[in-house]
């Protein structure tokens, strides 16, 4: 998955905020945590990396990298606000029709539809509801943010059927809770396409839909343009539900307002590190893993560490899902190895490695998608390996700070370098022939799924991660670089 969104020429950006002068004079370690602690960020391996102890470097990640980047506007807008989330004396253009309405979100509810609706709630004036049971990963920020979970909507409706509804995050009848009556519907807060089942309306209704990564994201914005500032537990739900719809930023739908907001927001709510909070959401979200795509078990807690040995120079991806259920990973192999080789070419990663770790049993697996991986984890880790060279028993070792990238650094420092008779892994195709990723419009999760790759065709179906290559090998090549046409 692409790290960065390529922006269409009529797409609007936020504008440029000027840089700040007034700060620049204080020394970095009195400077105060801005952004979700984008100082904190500010480390001594250089400027777009992390340093751990024993010299082990990663590089940020993408939500760090753009929190960072965007702390002057974010702290600017911030400080722009007042002080507290009253609503200012001065009168200001909110739509009256949406006052005292219940705000609810879509069936088979997620982070984006709560959290919407309990920002639109505190925004507008409302009540907010949930059309279902909320899952893990909703669960978990109402928690972290101490937010009490919204009532079902049949609860609310019950107790007054001709109240008034917003939707959020949808617009189509067949995701609306049949609870709601079209003709009490007097608003739509919402980020997806007008598609088949979209609401018909006899009377205008307020709509506020923008082509935005998350629906939150409006509501965040629509704080900002009224000057007001959302409670620090309003922010922190409406940052959540960002990183989740956007998957961490990296995702296909994501736009330079969710990174603003993602910033802006970080700053309200005091996020300390936004990488640790993102991760601490993928976990919860793992556990309902059955719901998850491909690209998001892949892509969810995913970090970059550069290496530059005697042998070998280049970055490796690890990947960690944590899980109770290790057999609802590995049962689903043949859909994640093609994904992981999507996402190896697409972030240029010279390996990259998917861990899933089972934290009942305190036991992990190695997904290996390539003779390159197969190598080195060969060399690192020595476990068994199964399911034709493309999963490792890794035993006890659980943790990538402590088990992985440790061996991994030392293997690497005493000289490791890529065998120089590999077989043809699946790496092999052309980076522009691993299709695009989209959202699945038919999931009732609106997850990503990749379209048109070619690792799906049936000729690749049947390769293995590891195709042996008749003959030695005289000297070193980089086989997993060069393209193939199939």
């Amino acid at each position: 998955m692409s790290p960065t969104k390529k922006t269409t020429a009529d797409e609007q950006q936020p504008s440029p905020v000027p840089a700040k002068k007034v700060r620049l004079n204080i020394p970095a370690e009195s400077h105060p945590h801005h952004a979700g602690a984008a100082k904190a960020l500010e480390l001594k391996a250089g400027d777009h990396e992390k340093k751990y102890d024993g010299d082990i470097v990663r590089k940020r990640t993408e939500v760090e990298e753009q929190v960072i980047a965007k702390e002057a506007d974010a702290e600017l807008i911030v400080e722009s606000l007042p002080k507290d989330d009253s609503v200012p004396k001065v009168d200001l253009y909110l739509p009256q029709s949406l006052k005292d309405v219940i705000f609810c979100g879509h069936l088979v509810t997620d982070l984006d539809s709560i959290a919407g609706a309990i920002g639109a709630a505190a925004l507008y004036g409302g009540v907010p509801a949930s059309a279902s049971k909320v899952n893990s990963e909703t669960q978990f920020a109402l928690d972290y943010w101490g937010v009490e979970t919204p009532k079902p909507i049949e609860e609310l409706l019950k107790a007054d059927p001709n109240a008034k509804v917003c939707l959020v995050d949808h617009q189509q009848t067949s995701q609306m809770n049949p609870a709601i009556q079209v003709d009490n519907v007097v608003g739509v807060i919402d980020h997806h396409a007008l598609q088949s089942k979209t609401i018909v309306t006899d009377k205008p209704i307020y709509i506020d839909i923008r082509p935005w990564g998350s629906m939150s994201t409006i509501i965040g914005h629509t704080f900002l343009t009224h000057n007001r500032r959302p409670s620090k537990s309003v922010a922190g739900m409406l940052l959540c539900a960002i990183l989740s719809d956007t998957l961490n930023l990296l995702g296909p739908t994501t736009t330079e307002w969710d990174r603003l907001m993602v910033a802006v927001l970080s700053e309200i709510s005091g996020v300390d590190d936004i990488q640790l909070l993102a991760s601490q959401q993928f976990k919860a979200k793992s556990k309902e893993l059955a719901t998850m795509s491909a690209p998001a078990l892949v892509n969810g807690d995913q970090k970059t560490f550069s290496f530059d040995g005697a042998g070998f120079h280049g970055d490796i991806g690890f990947a960690v899902v944590e899980t109770t259920d290790d057999d609802a990973i590995l049962n689903r192999i043949d859909e994640l190895l093609p994904e992981m080789v999507a996402c190896k070419k697409e972030k240029d990663l010279s390996c990259i490695f998917l861990a899933v770790v089972n934290i009942v049993k305190l036991h992990s697996h190695l997904l290996l998608c390539g003779p390159t991986e197969h190598a080195l984890a060969s060399k690192s880790f020595g476990g068994d390996v199964t399911m034709d060279g493309a999963l490792m028993d890794l035993g006890g070792r659980v943790s990538r700070k402590k088990d992985y990238i440790p061996v991994i650094t030392q293997v690497i420092k005493d000289g490791w370098k890529k065998p120089m008779n590999l077989g043809r892994g699946l790496s092999m195709v052309d980076v522009t022939q691993l299709g695009k990723l989209e959202v699945d419009p038919n999931d009732p999760h609106a997850n990503v799924k990749r379209i048109g790759s070619v690792l799906d065709s049936p000729e690749m179906k049947g390769k293995k991660s590891c195709d042996p290559i008749a003959g030695d090998v005289e000297e070193e090549k980089k086989i997993e670089d060069e393209p193939i046409t199939i």
